[in-house]
Formats: structure tokens, C-alpha cells, sequence
């Protein structure tokens, strides 16, 4: 049994923007919980009683949120990479730290018991994970032969591809490798690199796998996370309220008459829902949140204190901690050609591959009444909108839109 893992962990996640401008990436939310914390989760339950976490970027966030691992039952050590310089620097930096196999993953994929259980049966070998993409272009794609690794190909191979998932089993050979390695041509320790230098087998990935490395990536994750949810309402549920599915509401939220909500989501402390209220399937709200009267929430996820208090629509968005939209903000989520919607992300075009796709709105935004967003529209922290604004396409943080 494998009883050790590495979870990479250091890197800033610029690629979450705005999402990333308050949390750490392995601290983003995936259904009520940071997404490091599904990983501890998953690896606990397949046996791994000592999780080594690489630290960097906001650290100390990760490491107060984790602390030593107690309440996870497990260990967690903590292992600082001051500079980025590369995966393959990140993981030469635990050789002190492990003994014997582990696992090893970027701290934003998801995983689950079964894949890992897969990946364990490699024992004294190392291995690592390969799944089928639709988009082969913004991953590395690999070539296999009888189940072994025959060589990677860097990023821009178009169309469906075979690529790395991002996950490993390795040993104390790897250390070995990495030193014998030398800088990419961007200047940096590639952990491919060490991977070329040895036998490596390949398992497939089983189910849903998800790299969540843009901010659209999360609503995707959340879509499948959620629907294992339980049934679990703390708070306090009015009468003539109709719940249909799975709902999980946290202490001191209150549902009130009239509302109706269609499971499954997620309802976390301290929220007033209603009156008259619509929620719907693969909505997540993270706590001290306001959904109020003739407003509805579809497939969102809000940040704590993100407030929907008036005759709102959100769809398919993200919105984050403390926003507020003034009554009658409406977010649009679907093209009128029903196309794949496009957004201008870090000054470049991309496709979201995503059909339904309305804001993906930073901290502390506010909108005046009777705002229009468009679909695809992306608006950074400390925002301001005027009333009656129609707003498309990417705002930086601290804007003002009339």
C-alpha cells in the first residue's frame, strides 16, 4: 500500500483570474470545500497516512486552513519552494522528505479513490495517468506503446489527443533522474524531462477528469462534484417550500415560503433564501449569502457574502465573495447562435468549450439596478457598475462601467 503522496501546490494560478486575486489555487471551492481538500480526502481513503504539500505562493493561507492534518487524520508536511523554477524543481525538493513510493499530483486536478487504487496496482514500477481530450492543444499529449510510456509531446497538438492527466506513482528513481536533467528552454526543471529518462507505464483514467486550470473549469468540475452530494439540511426550511433532489443547507440558513429549489446544490451557513426564491440544479452557495425575493440562481456558484437580494437572474456564473447586484441585474448565459462562447482572458481570445457561460465576476463588485451582463463577460475585484449598464466582454479590476 502506498502511504505517501505529494501534492504540488506553489504555483500562483494567474490562469484563475479574477478567482485567484483572494484565494490561493488549491484553496479555490468545489462543493463546499477548498479543492486541496477533496485530494486529502481521496488519498486518505485509498490508504495515505502522510501528505506532503508543496508551498509557495500565499502559503501561509494553505498551511493555517490544513494545519498539521489531524483534522483530516492524516500528517501533512510542509515543503517550501521559495521560487518557481520548474515541476521538476518542485518535486526534487521532497526527496528529504519521502521514503519509498508515493503518489504525486498538481494541486488542481481531481481525483478519486478508484483512479488512484488503479494507479497503486504499479507496484515497484512507476507510472502515471493518461486521459482523451477533445482539445489536445492547451495540454501536453503522449504517445503509448504496450502500455508504456513511448514520449511526450509538448503543448499544440489540435484536436483530440491523448495527454497527461497530471498524476503519478513514482519511487526514489525519480530523484535520481531529475538530477540528471537539465534547464527547458524556458529555464526551468520540467518533470517530462525526468520522465523521458525512465520506464514509465500508463493507466488510464476511469470517469470524469478535469484539469481546472481556468476559472470556466470550475463550474465544469462543480457540474460533476455535486451530483454526489447527500441530503443534509441543518437550517431552517419555512413551510411551502419545495425542495426536489439532494440539498445540502448549513446552520442558521434559512429557506423561506415560497421558495422552490431543485437539487442537487449546496447551501452553506448563515444564508436567507427567499421568499419566493427559484434555485436550481448545480448551484453553490459558500455561506452568509442573500437570494431574495422573484431571484434565481441556475448552476452558479457564489462566493461568501455574494448577495442576489432583488428580481435577479444568474446563470451559469461565478460570482465572488461580497458582490452585490442591484435589482433587476440579469446575467445572460447562452448566445442567441447557441454557439461555444468566447472570452478575452489574460489579453488572449479562448474558447471556453462551453455552451452556457455567463460572468465570471471577481471580489467586492457592485452593479446599480437594472444592469445587463452579457454572456462570457469576465469583470475584476473592486468593480462598479452604473445602473442600466450593458457590459461585455473583460474589465479589469477596479473599473467603473456607466
Amino acid at each position: 500500500m502506498t502511504k505517501e503522496a505529494l501534492i504540488l501546490a506553489a504555483g500562483k494560478g494567474s490562469r484563475m483570474w479574477p478567482l485567484s486575486e483572494s484565494y490561493p489555487k488549491p484553496l479555490l471551492p468545489l462543493c463546499g470545500k477548498p479543492i486541496i481538500e477533496h485530494q486529502i480526502t481521496a488519498l486518505r481513503n485509498v490508504g495515505v497516512d502522510k501528505m506532503n504539500i508543496l508551498i509557495g505562493h500565499r502559503m501561509k493561507e494553505i498551511s493555517d486552513l490544513l494545519g498539521n492534518g489531524e483534522k483530516y487524520d492524516v500528517t501533512i508536511n510542509y515543503i517550501v519552494q521559495n521560487e518557481q523554477k520548474g515541476t521538476g524543481h518542485a518535486v526534487s525538493l521532497a526527496e528529504k522528505h519521502i521514503d519509498g513510493a508515493f503518489f504525486c499530483l498538481n494541486g488542481d486536478t481531481l481525483i478519486d479513490e478508484e483512479n488512484l487504487n488503479l494507479l497503486s496496482k504499479q507496484k515497484g514500477s512507476m507510472a502515471m495517468m493518461i486521459t482523451d481530450v477533445d482539445e489536445g492543444e492547451k495540454f501536453g499529449a503522449v504517445k503509448t506503446k504496450n502500455g508504456i510510456l513511448e514520449s511526450i509531446i509538448e503543448k499544440g497538438i489540435k484536436g483530440p489527443a491523448l495527454i497527461n492527466a497530471g498524476i503519478y506513482l513514482f519511487n526514489e528513481k525519480i530523484f535520481q533522474s531529475l538530477k540528471s536533467i537539465e534547464k527547458s528552454v524556458r529555464g526551468e526543471l520540467e518533470l517530462t524531462d525526468a520522465l523521458k529518462l525512465n520506464e514509465i507505464y500508463t493507466v488510464n483514467y476511469q470517469g470524469f477528469w478535469k484539469d481546472i486550470g481556468s476559472p470556466w473549469d470550475l463550474l465544469t468540475a462543480n457540474e460533476v462534484c455535486i451530483d454526489h452530494i447527500q441530503n443534509n439540511i441543518q437550517g431552517t426550511v419555512e413551510e411551502n417550500v419545495s425542495i426536489k433532489g439532494n440539498i445540502h443547507v448549513g446552520e442558521n440558513s434559512i429557506i423561506k415560503s415560497g421558495t422552490y429549489i431543485e437539487g442537487p446544490l449546496w447551501i452553506g451557513e448563515n444564508c436567507v433564501i427567499g421568499p419566493n426564491a427559484y434555485l436550481r440544479k448545480g448551484t453553490v452557495l459558500y455561506g452568509e449569502n442573500k437570494v431574495g425575493a422573484s431571484s434565481e440562481i441556475k448552476n452558479s456558484i457564489l462566493f461568501k457574502g455574494a448577495k442576489a437580494p432583488h428580481h435577479n437572474y444568474v446563470g451559469d456564473s461565478i460570482i465572488g465573495k461580497n458582490c452585490n447586484l442591484g435589482s433587476g441585474t440579469k446575467v445572460a448565459n447562452l448566445r442567441l447562435d447557441k454557439e461555444e462562447i468566447y472570452v478575452i482572458h489574460k489579453g488572449k481570445r479562448m474558447n471556453t468549450s462551453r455552451r452556457k457561460l455567463g460572468v465570471i465576476m471577481g471580489d467586492n463588485v457592485a452593479t446599480g439596478i437594472n444592469a445587463s451582463i452579457n454572456s462570457g463577460t469576465i469583470i475584476g475585484s473592486e468593480t462598479k457598475i452604473g445602473p442600466n449598464a450593458l457590459i461585455s466582454g473583460t474589465h479589469e479590476s477596479k473599473s467603473l462601467i456607466i
